[in-house]
């Protein structure tokens, strides 16, 4: 009896020294579940999968484009009311605001620059002669009451004397509508763009209607960061929305240094339009983008992430307004967008989306000689109220002239010619 219980002893020792099977959450195994089915499930499937196949349903709002109402590609139309005195450089409309509605009227302001000549640089500019694109220039506004035609107001904000903050130039600006009066953020140059960089603090200047006048604050609204933090030189493009009964105002600044910079996106957050703003701890939140443009979407904020970056070319989602995820790529996107947002300032918790909005186009004539921007734009479908299926088509037909136009420069045709000859 003893011999039998030690061989019993000894082979449950024997058998648990084996290596076990791992056990699955499916009893069927990889090779057993079958082919992936024909049409694609619009839920998630019970089986193992690819990483890529786990992102088309853990990452992206739906598995195919046109059902994802974060995903639209993006027509333009040239806008009629403007004129840029025959292209030649000297009259530029650039960085367009969001779009207010009010009185049965759009409203649009943007950076506006009348020179003498086009921008020459920042060794050759003068007190008239601009070094850049936004060099010297002011914020102007238009109005329309169909979004195509536009008909110039003029001046919003001037340039203030020296040494105020934008004494040089007055770029770059976005609206905010709180408790029936309006806000104009904006840069404020105090030196030609481009002699030391694009270091210029945010201003603002309130009205009590869309058509002015308008009362500078004369303060910095939102500072740089410190020594060694990522936006200790520049706070750029301030883009303001409500939310959470709270002034949000997202911006921008460059990470790194050239040739390798990169610019990123932050927020910063008060009680009142004049602030005091207060960073959020969590800076930088989406890590690419130039002129990123945001708007409420359901009980979260999207935002379009254009140029720059690892990211760029994505439309992100934040359920939270901070903890940006990308939810769809796409192409063509509107350079420095500026879209109608209904409900930007309603502090809503169903943000509806946009269908338009407007953009602009730089180096028009691409000619560095008579440099300049027009004022373009955008439709497409980035709505809960609308379902347009031309938007959501998955990709854009470009002619030959257009791959062609991005040929090979002069300097690498060099460097592959003498490649065949050194072979």
């Amino acid at each position: 009896m003893k011999i039998l219980t030690l061989i019993i002893l000894l082979a449950a020792v024997l058998f648990s020294c084996q290596p076990q099977q791992k056990e699955t959450a499916s009893a069927e195994t990889p090779q057993e579940q079958g082919g992936f089915p024909f049409v694609l499930p619009k839920e998630k499937p019970n089986r193992e999968m690819s990483a890529a196949m786990e992102r088309i349903y853990t990452d992206y709002e739906a598995p195919q484009p046109h059902n994802n109402e974060l995903f639209s590609q993006f027509k333009y139309t040239e806008l009629k009311g403007f004129d840029y005195n025959g292209h030649d450089g000297t009259i530029s409309r650039r960085d367009p605001s969001k779009i207010l509605y009010h009185n049965g009227k759009y409203y649009l302001w943007y950076t506006y620059r009348n020179t003498p000549t086009p921008p020459q640089g920042a060794e050759k500019c003068t007190d008239e002669i601009p070094s850049s694109d936004w060099d010297l220039a002011e914020i102007w506004y238009a109005t329309s009451e169909d979004g195509f035609t536009w008909e110039e107001q003029g001046v919003a904000i001037k340039r203030p004397e020296k040494p105020i903050v934008g004494w040089r130039a007055v770029t770059t600006t976005d609206i905010l509508e709180w408790e029936g009066k309006y806000y104009l953020y904006y840069q404020g140059f105090m030196e030609a763009s481009g002699k030391r960089g694009d270091d210029c603090p945010v201003a603002v200047s309130w009205a009590d209607s869309p058509d002015g006048p308008w009362t500078p604050y004369n303060k910095i609204v939102i500072p740089n960061g410190a020594e060694g933090e990522w936006d200790q030189y520049s706070i750029h493009d301030p883009y303001p929305l409500v939310h959470d009964g709270k002034i949000y105002i997202y911006y921008k600044s460059d990470i790194g240094e050239k040739p390798h910079l990169v610019r990123m996106q932050g927020l910063a957050i008060a009680d009142n339009p004049l602030g005091p703003f207060k960073k959020h701890p969590l800076n930088p939140l989406i890590t690419s983008g130039h002129e990123t443009c945001l708007f409420p979407f359901r009980g979260g904020v999207a935002a379009l992430v254009y140029k720059d970056g690892p990211e760029h070319n994505t439309i992100q989602y934040a359920d939270d307004w901070v903890n940006f995820e990308i939810a769809s790529i796409t192409e063509l996107m509107p350079y420095a967008a500026a879209p109608y947002v209904p409900d930007a300032f309603t502090n809503t918790k169903d943000g509806r989306g946009i269908t338009w909005g407007m953009a602009h186009f730089i180096n028009y004539n691409n000619n560095w000689n008579t440099f300049h921007s027009v004022l373009v734009r955008f439709d497409c479908d980035l709505s809960l109220d609308l379902h347009d299926p031309e938007m959501k088509e998955h990709r854009v037909q470009h002619t030959p002239a257009e791959f062609y136009r991005q040929g090979l420069s002069k300097k690498q045709l060099e460097r592959i010619q003498k490649e065949n000859i050194n072979k």
